[in-house]
């Protein structure tokens, strides 16, 4: 019988890192201009405006995760015959600030590559991306819309140089699945759930 357990996951980063000059990710509710600039001089808080015109958010930095460090954990109960569900929302967002001590810091993870780091960390035997398409397509929502069974990852880099995947929709998914798959010379699949287990299914990147 599977048993789940849930870990409320810690991800160590680097608080020099160049994205907390560049804050980008929103967060939290819509505020009118007059409060977030009240909340700005209050708490030095950086907001921007929703491109929708819905109001203006507060913005944090995406840095880029290094370790998953509840990861002995996580690969020893899923060893064991457990479902572990980790790094939700990309994981909590940790510093050193003494060689054993921990700060938290205000910045949102990328989930797609904190699980990729995850799965390489931990040894997995495959890493698989779950999205609402059954494949990666090149030419997406075009006349020349191709979907692709299978690209290795100097033709996942290729598309990427060419915009194929823009960082609001395929990127972050192709750019964790060649982490993997650099990392640990295993492929990744990138598809739908109800493609799972189905011969064929979904988009495999491979090293080669």
């Amino acid at each position: 019988m599977w048993h789940t357990r849930k870990i409320t996951t810690q991800v160590l980063v680097n608080k020099d890192d160049p994205a907390f000059k560049n804050p980008t990710k929103p967060v939290g509710p819509y505020y009118t201009k007059e409060e977030a600039d009240r909340m700005t001089k209050e708490s030095g808080s950086v907001f921007a405006e929703d491109a929708r015109g819905r109001g203006w958010r507060k913005v944090v930095a995406s840095p880029t995760p290094l370790v998953i460090l509840n990861k002995k954990t996580i690969e020893k109960i899923a060893r064991e015959g457990q479902i572990v569900i980790a790094v939700g929302g990309g994981g909590i967002p940790v510093f050193k600030v003494a060689p054993n001590k921990l700060q938290g810091i205000d910045a949102v993870i990328d989930k797609d590559l904190a699980s990729s780091i995850l799965a390489s960390q931990i040894n997995a035997d495959k890493f698989f991306i779950l999205t609402d398409v059954p494949k990666v397509c090149v030419d997406y929502n075009t006349p020349k819309e191709k979907a692709l069974d299978r690209m290795t990852i100097a033709e996942a880099k290729n598309y990427l140089a060419e915009g194929q995947f823009p960082d609001g929709s395929m990127g972050p998914k192709i750019k964790a699945a060649i982490h993997f798959v650099e990392n640990s010379g295993k492929d990744t699949i990138i598809t739908k759930t109800t493609m799972l287990g189905i011969d064929n299914g979904g988009t495999r990147i491979t090293i080669v």
